[in-house]
C-alpha cells in the first residue's frame, strides 16, 4: 500500500509542477506580447520621426536655394 501512497504523492507533485510551469509559460507569453505592442508603437513613433526629418530636410533645403537664388539677384 505505501506504494500506490507513494505513486499519488509523484502524479500530485507532478500535477503541482506542471500547474506551475503552465503559470509561467502564461507570464512569459504575456510578457513577450507586451514587449511586441511595445515595439510596434516605437517603430510607429520611430517612422513618424522619420517623416518628419525628412519633411523639414526638405524645407531647410528649399530655403537654402530660396536664398542662394535672392543673394544672385
Amino acid at each position: 500500500m505505501s506504494e500506490k501512497a507513494d505513486y499519488h504523492e509523484i502524479i500530485a507533485e507532478y500535477k503541482e509542477q506542471v500547474r506551475v510551469l503552465k503559470e509561467q509559460l502564461n507570464e512569459l507569453t504575456d510578457a513577450g506580447k507586451s514587449k511586441d505592442s511595445a515595439l510596434k508603437r516605437t517603430l510607429q513613433k520611430l517612422e513618424h520621426v522619420t517623416e518628419d526629418l525628412d519633411k523639414a530636410n526638405t524645407e531647410i533645403n528649399d530655403a537654402q536655394h530660396s536664398v542662394e537664388e535672392t543673394s544672385k539677384e
